[in-house]
């Protein structure tokens, strides 16, 4: 039986890891005031261009019902079954929609990821190693099903101007953190994002910290694989996440740039931890 592992583009897969994979995606739409483009259509530093010059966010549009059937559809010109990781209900409709139109299938199954980003894609990183394993669609959505509670993911953001043209932050917030440099943690909790922790100073210095207190307060981590998802963040910010975690003795690190949903809400040099937290 060929099984098919399917994702939005909220799972900031890089294009060869979609391929090594084999993973298929479907775009998410990205409105720049009046012109809708697909997802992947403009680079990450095209997007934040747009925002510098009009001072207007940029707007994500879910797929829509008819679009998952006509994807669905195409998927199973070439595959038996099928695995759809979806970006949290908690954020986006896209995972509704989704659930609506694997009704009209036997054969398709969708699993809710409560995450986005790369910690969306290291569920279907997995889906394609249990599928390698033999196990079925249902059997895969099941034990992903299971997985999703255990998964860790948050963000550390570096400026709070996009968190404040998107009402998340207030101007009162964004003076005094801009003032003392204020690195908001944003994780997910139950599907939806949250403010959980403050960290103050310079990124090079946050980004160790934000991720020894990650494996701190999640302490029982899957060290198979970690991912790192990140908006055009520079080496030396990067190399502090990646250090922590080879230390701490995970296998494998992931580093991925962020697509256009984690871009168009937190915005430049914002970077994220993801991992499993439930090691045997």
């Amino acid at each position: 039986m060929k099984i098919a592992v399917t994702a939005d583009t909220a799972c900031d897969l890089s294009k060869e890891n979609l391929l090594k994979y084999d993973i298929k995606t479907i775009p998410f739409h990205v409105l720049l005031g009046n012109e809708e483009i697909l997802d992947g259509e403009k680079t990450v530093l095209e997007i934040l261009e747009y925002v510098d010059n009009s001072g207007v966010l940029p707007r994500t549009s879910a797929v829509n019902e008819f679009e998952f059937v006509e994807f669905f559809t195409e998927i199973l010109k070439e595959y038996d079954e099928i695995v759809h990781i979806s970006i949290s209900s908690g954020v986006s409709s896209a995972c509704q929609n989704a659930i609506i139109a694997a009704k009209g299938f036997k054969n398709v199954y969708v699993v809710d990821s409560k995450a986005l980003s790369s910690a969306e894609g290291m569920l279907a990183i997995n889906a394609r190693e249990l599928a390698n394993e033999g196990k079925n669609a249902k059997e895969i959505a099941k034990i992903l099903n299971n997985r999703v509670e255990k998964l860790q993911c948050s963000f550390v953001v570096e400026r709070l101007d996009f968190l404040h043209k998107g009402g998340r932050c207030s101007g009162f917030q964004l003076l005094g953190a801009n003032l003392f440099k204020i690195r908001p943690r944003i994780v997910m909790r139950d599907g939806k994002m949250s403010n959980d922790k403050k960290y103050r100073g310079d990124m090079k210095l946050v980004i160790p910290k934000y991720t020894q207190d990650l494996l701190q307060e999640f302490a029982n981590a899957d060290k198979t694989r970690a991912t790192i998802a990140h908006v055009l963040c520079p080496d030396e910010m990067i190399s502090g996440a990646v250090e922590v975690l080879k230390n701490a003795g995970f296998n494998e690190i992931i580093v991925q740039d962020a697509g256009a949903t984690v871009t168009s809400h937190c915005g430049l040099h914002t970077i994220g931890v993801f991992y499993f937290n439930d090691a045997n």
